[in-house]
């Protein structure tokens, strides 16, 4: 089903006006939308076609060898379906002065084969869910905590089945194929367990104890999602003085709908703590899409030895996640602590108060003055 056009952050055009770029991302986040909006009238090759992709096989100089005087910008979808193109994007790099869109829903091959990854030549972006401000006046709170943000799920007539497709046929079959995975059935099991943890600090012996996988195994598993986009890490911030920190990392799926999906989980009340691990999900996806496409390092956490915590740590700001409309002293504790420390500059509180204020340097901040500031580059520079 098509959806409502949705003008997105990322302006890819902008980028390849002066250099290449690899567009990475997981599937159904907007890729081939992008392409057709942004990159009308060029010439697209896309891998998932068999018989082209056939064809290349066995001639890789095709593309070469349609180029013509006035081709400036080539598009090939789903580059990591056959990396030893690359070898032939860099020679019409260098001898034509053709610049390339290479998409991707992993990073994961190409840097497996050890082919020629264009050292240099070409800059790298990943394509997010939909943020809030892209969607502007369709944006819908409940909608997004309980399906998530990928384009065609969040506009579906039946969001659940479109979910449980995603999961089946992408997640389950093409990742676990992608990685080379022998235990299909392991990978599924570690998958949903990985979505239950989703947010948490990894615990990788109870994970693997749980998958009935190796530890090895696990983390091996780990790479594989993040080298597919599908989870990101969240590292821990180490460097307080006052109180130790713990050092393990956090990792999150990159889409909420997608983790609540692979969790079993339907139906989201206001107030539970369920509704609560859903809401700072949805604030670290706003908060990685942001560090993301102004290229930035993305957020940390800190939590200290004696459970103090922190959800986000980035770009001098410290950042509590409370799905609350009523904060008290207590919920500040993590970051009053931190702002002890002096390695950030600015300690905010973001929650469902209506408004904005001040308490002991800690500014308690509705979230969608948060995110109308953020992506505005007020509380960034950018």
């Amino acid at each position: 089903m098509s959806h409502p056009h949705v003008p997105r952050r990322l302006q890819i055009e902008k980028i390849l006006s002066s250099k290449s770029c690899f567009l990475f991302g997981p599937r159904q986040t907007g890729k081939s939308t992008l392409i057709r909006e942004q990159l009308a009238g060029c010439m697209v090759y896309d891998l998932l076609d068999q018989s082209l992709f056939l064809r290349l096989s066995r001639n890789p100089a095709l593309i070469r060898e349609a180029l013509t005087p006035e081709t400036s910008l080539v598009v090939i979808d789903e580059i990591q379906k056959f990396p030893e193109l690359l070898n032939e994007v860099h020679l019409m790099i260098e001898q034509h002065g053709v610049r390339f869109l290479l998409t991707g829903s992993s990073a994961r091959s190409l840097r497996r084969k050890g082919v020629n990854l264009l050292g240099g030549r070409a800059r790298s972006r990943v394509l997010h869910p939909f943020t809030r401000q892209e969607l502007g006046a369709r944006f819908d709170l409940a909608r997004a905590l309980e399906y998530g943000l990928l384009p065609p799920i969040y506009f579906s007539d039946n969001p659940d089945e479109d979910l449980a497709a995603y999961a089946g046929d992408y997640l389950k079959e093409e990742v676990a194929a992608e990685a080379v995975v022998r235990n299909v059935g392991a990978f599924s099991r570690f998958l949903g367990i990985a979505a239950l943890e989703h947010g948490r600090m990894v615990n990788f012996a109870h994970i693997a104890n749980d998958a009935q996988v190796p530890a090895s195994t696990a983390r091996a598993y780990y790479d594989i999602l993040k080298d597919t986009f599908i989870a990101r890490e969240v590292p821990a911030v180490t460097e307080t003085r006052k109180r130790k920190a713990i050092s393990t990392s956090k990792y999150y799926l990159f889409d909420i709908g997608l983790a609540r999906h692979l969790q079993g989980r339907r139906g989201l009340a206001l107030g539970t703590p369920e509704y609560g691990e859903c809401f700072e999900s949805f604030i670290y996806q706003e908060l990685a899409a942001y560090c993301s496409y102004n290229q930035l390092d993305p957020p940390g956490y800190w939590r200290s030895k004696s459970g103090l915590e922190v959800d986000f740590v980035f770009q001098g700001l410290a950042v509590e996640v409370k799905a609350k409309s009523n904060i008290g002293i207590r919920d500040m504790r993590g970051l009053a602590a931190l702002r002890e420390e002096g390695i950030t500059q600015r300690h905010l509180l973001i929650c469902m108060e209506p408004v904005q204020r001040l308490v002991e340097g800690i500014e308690v901040m509705p979230w969608e003055f948060f995110l109308d500031e953020l992506w505005l580059g007020g509380l960034i520079g950018e």
